[in-house]
């Protein structure tokens, strides 16, 4: 298929629109005169008031086929970014209705409805993590089917099915972000922002591992134009990882030190001190529905590495990152002018 131009004037379906990279979403189609629908469960949740005569809000939700189908009519693109990103649910089926069952629900009403074209935001846990001293990129094939969380054997599972489906014939472009952040929405899938401020306030002290563990870092404006991209430009059943900078835990700490021109004290500790705290937090949250503070998959996957590349969209969308130290710089910012 060739390539797209998202155009003004043109009606397209969002879902997850109002979480932290989905409202920016919105917000950049609008600001490009798009129509959006926007699927939404709560109709009195109104992200981008300024352009509410090009939003239309679709009540409902992707286990449900009939407000898919009211969405996705009238559009020939659709962005998938719904999903249970949660790191702890009471019931964890709930994994499986939403980011297995729930996408398949999108990507049946989509071929059903003729769209041409669907962008699912997936994520780089799918690939699992990195040996040390490796760049992992989209040929990485991941070596164990054991995973951290429930979040991430379900958005596995679902992303093995998908380029699946993307073989045949669903016009389907799956991007991997890495580690999101940036000014926004501080809920759960914006963990990393949340972290930035209590370093900054001096409630994170301790580093986890001494801080030798690698992420990749990515800030959310860019992940927004990488969707955007991977919509116009990117291939049909092609994996494109939306990534950013390769930074160690104690580099992330030393580059906010940096930005605020300030040298706080901190300390490292063994893993053990981590877990310690998640299994408690779990076993609390399984006994008395306590939300847990972390689990122990959550301290897993940040306790081992997680290095990538994203040359490949630089490469065929034009994918170009903001560097690491900028986006530490704009979220600092932002955190100052929103405390």
């Amino acid at each position: 298929m060739s390539n797209v131009s998202i155009e003004s004037g043109e009606r397209i379906f969002v879902t997850g629109g109002t979480g932290f990279i989905g409202c920016k979403l919105v917000e950049e189609l609008l600001r490009r005169g798009c129509f959006v629908n926007l699927l939404v469960r709560n109709l009195q949740r109104e992200p981008v008031d300024n352009f509410i005569d090009h939003l239309n809000y679709i009540r409902g939700d992707i286990t449900d086929m009939e407000s898919l189908r009211r969405g996705i009519s009238g559009c020939k693109y659709v962005f998938h970014l719904a999903g249970y990103a949660k790191n702890w649910a009471r019931n964890p089926k709930i994994y499986d209705e939403v980011n297995i069952l729930g996408t398949k629900n999108v990507f049946s009403v989509s071929a059903e409805m003729g769209v041409e074209r669907i962008v699912w935001t997936s994520t780089i846990v799918t690939f699992g993590p990195t040996e040390r001293g490796v760049i992992g990129d989209e040929n990485m094939k991941r070596v164990s089917d054991k995973f951290f969380t429930e979040y991430e054997r379900s958005k596995a599972i679902m992303e093995r099915e998908a380029l699946k489906l993307a073989s045949g014939n669903l016009p389907l472009v799956i991007v991997n972000p890495t580690r999101v952040f940036g000014p926004g929405i501080l809920s759960e899938s914006n963990t990393v922002t949340q972290l930035i401020s209590m370093i900054r306030n001096g409630r994170m002290p301790v580093v986890f591992n001494y801080g030798r563990n690698v992420g990749n870092y990515v800030y959310v404006d860019d992940v927004v134009r990488g969707l955007i991209l991977a919509m116009e430009r990117g291939r049909i059943g092609e994996r494109y990882i939306l990534g950013g900078e390769n930074v160690m835990l104690s580099e992330f700490f030393a580059m906010i030190d940096k930005v605020d021109n300030i040298k706080r004290f901190r300390w490292g500790i063994y893993y053990f001190t981590p877990f310690l705290i998640a299994y408690l937090s779990e076993w609390l949250a399984n006994l008395f529905g306590i939300y847990p503070i972390f689990t122990p998959g959550w301290v897993k996957t940040f306790l081992t590495d997680w290095s990538f590349s994203s040359s490949k969209a630089e490469t065929e969308l034009g994918y170009k990152p903001t560097s690491f130290e900028e986006a530490i710089r704009k979220t600092c910012q932002w955190l100052d002018k929103n405390k």
